[in-house]
């Protein structure tokens, strides 16, 4: 049995082979992986969300325990910023490289949804991404993921700086 040209392997049956339903279920087909596309985005942002919120709260309380700093020693203050820094800056790239697969994932997923369209009456998404500079231009299209990847980055350059401040608090002085 012959492959259409799709360059994805996609199709594999061409649709007089497969029959009268051919169109019908193609459209079936479609429908539910569009869906699944858009079940990608919802766990996309679903992440976002809980990255977003747990390095919020790791800087919550890392507020919280610097504010109580008169009680502590600066030896427990160093390791407290220590143990921040090193664990927000975990959960960043962490974050990074989510937001880095999810863009994989629905690059992907989008390609497909593109190649599916070639055998149906309309082309949507394929016509969306034309009227949006295939994201070539960012006065038409910014990509999410350039979006995205600022705020673990943004995180990263907090987490960054009070490490070295932590690091440069180490280091002995001269008398």
């Amino acid at each position: 049995m012959e492959q259409h040209k799709d360059g994805l392997g996609l199709f594999q049956v061409k649709p007089e082979e497969y029959g009268p339903k051919y169109g019908e279920q193609l459209m079936e087909q479609y429908k539910l992986y569009v869906e699944m596309a858009d079940r990608v985005s919802e766990r996309r942002s679903t992440a976002n969300t809980f990255f977003l919120t747990a390095n919020t709260l790791l800087v919550s309380i890392f507020g919280a325990i610097v504010g109580k700093d008169a009680a502590l020693s600066s030896d427990s203050i160093n390791i407290w910023f220590l143990l921040f820094a090193l664990s927000g800056l975990a959960f960043s790239l962490a974050w990074f490289f989510i937001v880095k697969s999810y863009r994989q994932l629905n690059s992907s997923k989008f390609k497909i949804i593109e190649e599916m369209e070639k055998n149906l009456p309309l082309a949507p998404y394929r016509a969306e991404w034309i009227a949006l500079g295939k994201g070539e231009n960012p006065k038409l299209y910014r990509s999410l993921t350039d979006i995205e990847k600022f705020a673990p980055f943004t995180f990263s350059a907090i987490y960054i700086i009070l490490l070295s401040i932590n690091i440069y608090k180490l280091i002995p002085k001269p008398s």
